[in-house]
């Protein structure tokens, strides 16, 4: 509190005096340095302003009054305490820095430019953190210095001084504020943390559905050129057979047809009926057989005679569908007299 009171003790305390020891003297001629100003005062009333080089004045007439530098000059702000918008007292200092345009004003419109530029950005300052709270303070310290130098420029105009920028240097918080502050902070990385988690969570599940569906219809799709293929296969396998076995039933019935057709068709009957008995008794234990299982002979001539009576009825059938012919009779068919052939035989 005690450095505080000093602070502020200093801050209120009137404003220097300048002291004429270190001003040059009218020798009547004179060097005057590059990037400087001398105003010169004739019997106490302002006469003229030496430029840089050689300059000549009247001894005891005229007086070296002020001497003003044009160059850029620093001006370190001391440390003082502000409230922002949201009662957070802050202690904050910055750095001035400033270019003094007329020495004519500069030396005449105020009685020490540097100091009242240097009190002019502490207020300034102080109430523009006043209308921002603690948080736009750290993120707009940029507006905050823009403001300050256009305020001081409004006011310093009539000196005949431009501030060319302000700089904030330091800002102190008080050690509560600094502790809620870091776990604010801390607070807004767990939460920034457990978004990212949870939106990564939902993407790979996304992505998961979206490869189980995509995997799905490509099975489906898979399954469905399966199913054609192999039923278009088994078409094929079926016209294929289908035309076998009507080319094997027009041979079988050319043969026939054919002299000693009758005996080959026994043949092939006596010997399925011997392969059929050989494999008697090999998938059940419980067989069913005729009485004359060993009389192959009566086998083949019943197997011939349901042929011959099926050829008879056939034959029949195709005569009582022919139209009658009126006049001589026609002499009988080929198929016909086969037929008689081989129910003769």
């Amino acid at each position: 509190q005690r450095a505080q009171h000093l602070k502020q003790s200093a801050w209120l305390a009137p404003a220097p005096q300048r002291l004429s020891s270190g001003l040059p003297v009218n020798i009547g001629v004179l060097f005057v340095p590059q990037q400087e100003a001398w105003v010169v005062e004739r019997m106490g009333r302002f006469h003229r302003i030496l430029e840089p080089g050689l300059n000549f004045l009247i001894p005891l007439l005229d007086r070296i009054r002020y001497v003003q530098s044009l160059k850029e000059i620093v001006i370190n702000v001391p440390e003082q305490s502000a409230v922002t918008l949201d009662n957070v007292t802050l202690q904050i200092d910055g750095v001035l820095y400033l270019r003094v345009m007329d020495p004519y004003k500069a030396s005449y419109g105020v009685e020490d430019p540097e100091y009242a530029v240097t009190q002019l950005a502490q207020t300034t300052m102080r109430s523009e953190l006043g209308k921002l709270s603690l948080d736009r303070v750290f993120r707009e310290r940029e507006s905050l210095n823009a403001n300050i130098v256009d305020a001081i420029n409004q006011a310093s105009d009539c000196w005949g001084i431009r501030c060319l920028r302000y700089e904030i240097k330091d800002i102190h918080v008080p050690p509560r504020v600094k502790e809620s502050m870091q776990m604010q902070v801390e607070a807004e990385r767990r939460k920034r943390a457990t978004v990212l988690e949870s939106e990564g969570t939902r993407e790979s599940a996304i992505n998961v559905a979206e490869g189980q569906k995509q995997a799905q219809i490509l099975a489906s799709e898979a399954e469905k050129a399966e199913q054609i293929n192999k039923a278009a296969g088994e078409a094929n396998a079926m016209l294929v057979r289908a035309k076998a076995k009507a080319e094997a039933i027009q041979l079988l019935a050319a043969a026939l047809a054919q002299q000693h057709g009758s005996a080959a068709a026994s043949l092939s009957v006596a010997e399925q009926y011997v392969s059929a008995f050989s494999k008697l008794a090999k998938d059940s234990n419980t067989v069913l057989l005729p009485a004359n299982t060993g009389d192959v002979t009566h086998m083949v001539a019943q197997a011939l005679g349901i042929y011959t009576t099926l050829t008879k009825t056939q034959a029949v059938k195709t005569q009582d569908e022919l139209p009658p012919v009126h006049g001589d009779p026609q002499p009988p068919s080929t198929e016909v007299l086969k037929a008689e052939q081989v129910t003769s035989s």
